[in-house]
C-alpha cells in the first residue's frame, strides 16, 4: 500500500469517526508527521547541528469550529484511545483524567498566550506515530494542532514560527525541556529529504536523500525497551554540558561562549585536564557529533553513502561510550545490524535509554534483514522488536479546509 493510500484510508476512518461523534462533516483536516533523526543526537540543546527527516507516520486532526462563538469549550475525541475530553479556552490546565489531551491543551494555551485568537471547536484526533519510541509523536500532535488553528483562524504564521510555538508548549505546558528539532522537522520536513538544521539560528537546508533513486530504505526498529526518558539522567547530561561550557569559556578566555557549539575538538582536547573525566566525555560527544553531522551532509552531497553509514556507526559509538545514553538492547541491535553485510549504517536514534534504532540499507535487503537480524536480536535480548520501513515525508499540511476547497 502506498503512503497516499494509507493516509487516505486513515482520513476516511477519521471523517467517519467525526460524523459519529458530532453528527456532521468536519470542515478542516490537517496532518503533521513524526520524525527520525539520521544523525546529530543531544546536539540540539547545545546550539548544534542535527539532521532529521520527517517520516510517513503522522497525527491527523479533523475539526469544525463551534457555530456559537460564545461557546468556549473545546470538545476533542481520540479515536486511538476511544475517549473524549472537554475543556474551556478561558482556563486551560493539564488534565488528570485524559492526559492524552494535554498536547492539544498546551498548544492552545501557548497560542493564546502569544495573543493569537482561536475559536472553540470539535475535533477527532488519530495518529500512527508510535508513542514512547523516540519518533516525536508529541511534536507531531502539537504541530498538527498549530496547523489546524493557523488555518482555522487565518493567522498566517510561518511553519518556523509554528515550530517555535509547539516547542514552547512542550517546554512550558508539558514540562519537557526539549530542543527545537522535533517540532521544527514536523512543521518543515521535505519529501525525500532530510533537513540540516542549525539549532542556534534555526537556519535549515533540505538535503535530498534520493532514497528511491539510490534504492535505499530507512529502517526504524523499536528495541522493545520503552524509552523511559529518565528525566534525572537527561537533566544530568544537560548540566554536564553546561559545566563544560562554563569551564572552557574561562580556559579559552571567551566569556561570550554560550554552548559547546563554540568549541572545536582540538580546543577541547587541549583543555581535557581542566574537566572531570565524565564532563570531558560528555563534551567530546557533543563536539564530535556536530562535526559528524556536517561531514555526513558533505558525504551525501558527493554521493558517498558508505561514508554516511560509517558516520552513523561512529555516532552510536559516541552515544554509547561518551554520552552514555544507550542501553544493552540498542547496542545489541546496532552490533547485529552491523554484522548484516547489506547494512550501510545504524545507530540509536532519539534521546536514548531505550526506544528506537535507525538503519540505512538497500531496500532489496530489508526482507532478509528482518529474517536474519530480528530473530537474532530477540534471542539475544529477550525483547520483541517492531520494525517500520519509512520514507522521508513532507512537513505539516492542510488536507482539507474551506479555503483549500475555494482554491485560496
Amino acid at each position: 500500500m502506498s503512503t497516499a493510500q494509507a493516509t487516505g484510508e486513515r482520513v476516511t476512518a477519521l471523517v467517519e469517526a467525526f460524523k459519529r461523534q458530532f453528527g456532521k462533516e468536519p470542515e478542516y483536516i490537517v496532518r503533521a508527521p513524526g520524525r527520525v533523526n539520521l544523525i546529530g543526537e543531544h546536539t540540539d540543546y547545545n546550539d548544534g547541528f542535527v539532521f532529521p527527516a520527517a517520516i510517513d507516520r503522522e497525527m491527523l486532526i479533523a475539526a469544525t469550529p463551534k457555530a456559537d462563538r460564545k461557546d468556549l469549550n473545546v470538545h476533542v475525541y481520540s479515536l486511538d484511545n476511544n475517549a473524549s475530553d472537554i475543556f474551556s479556552l478561558t482556563k486551560i490546565e493539564k488534565s488528570k483524567a485524559e492526559p492524552w489531551s494535554d498536547y492539544m491543551r498546551g498548544m492552545l494555551s501557548i497560542w493564546q498566550a502569544c495573543a493569537f485568537k482561536v475559536r472553540a471547536f470539535e475535533a477527532v484526533i488519530s495518529g500512527d506515530v508510535p508513542q514512547g519510541a523516540g519518533l516525536s509523536s508529541s511534536a507531531a500532535y502539537e504541530v498538527a494542532v498549530g496547523t489546524l488553528v493557523n488555518e482555522m483562524m487565518a493567522t498566517g504564521i510561518s511553519p518556523k514560527q509554528l515550530a517555535t510555538l509547539a516547542q514552547k508548549a512542550e517546554n512550558r505546558f508539558i514540562g519537557v525541556q526539549c530542543g527545537i528539532m522535533d517540532q521544527f522537522i514536523s512543521a518543515m520536513g521535505r519529501e525525500d529529504a532530510a533537513l540540516l538544521i542549525d539549532c542556534r539560528t534555526l537556519a535549515s537546508r533540505a538535503v535530498p536523500l534520493r532514497l528511491k533513486e539510490r534504492g535505499l530504505a530507512i529502517v526504524i526498529t523499536h528495541s522493545g525497551v520503552q524509552r523511559g526518558l529518565v528525566d534525572s539522567a537527561y537533566n544530568d547530561r544537560r548540566r554536564e554540558c553546561e559545566e563544560a561550557v562554563g569551564i572552557l569559556a574561562k580556559k579559552l578566555k571567551r566569556p561570550e561562549m554560550k554552548a559547546l557549539r563554540d568549541v572545536t575538538l582540538a580546543e577541547l582536547k587541549k583543555n581535557e585536564k581542566a574537566l572531570s573525566e565524565v564532563v570531558f566525555k560528555r563534551a567530546r560527544h557533543v563536539v564530535s557529533e556536530n562535526e559528524r553531522v556536517l561531514e555526513a551532509v558533505e558525504a551525501l552531497g558527493r554521493d558517498d553513502v558508505a561514508a554516511f553509514g560509517k558516520l552513523m556507526y561512529a555516532s552510536h559509538d559516541s552515544l554509547r561510550d561518551d554520552f552514555e545514553v544507550s542501553c544493552p538492547e540498542l547496542d545489541a541491535f546496532v552490533r547485529l545490524a552491523r554484522g548484516f553485510k547489506a547494512t550501510i549504517g545504524a545507530r540509536m536514534t532519539g534521546a536514548g535509554f531505550g526506544g528506537c534504532a535507525v538503519a540505512l540499507m538497500p531496500e532489496a535487503a530489508v526482507a532478509e534483514f528482518k529474517k536474519q537480524v530480528l530473530p537474532a536480536y530477540e534471542k539475544e535480548t529477550g525483547k520483541t522488536p517492531t520494525t517500520w520501513v519509512c520514507k522521508a515525508a513532507g512537513g505539516a499540511s492542510v488536507i482539507d479546509s474551506p479555503m483549500k476547497r475555494a482554491g485560496l
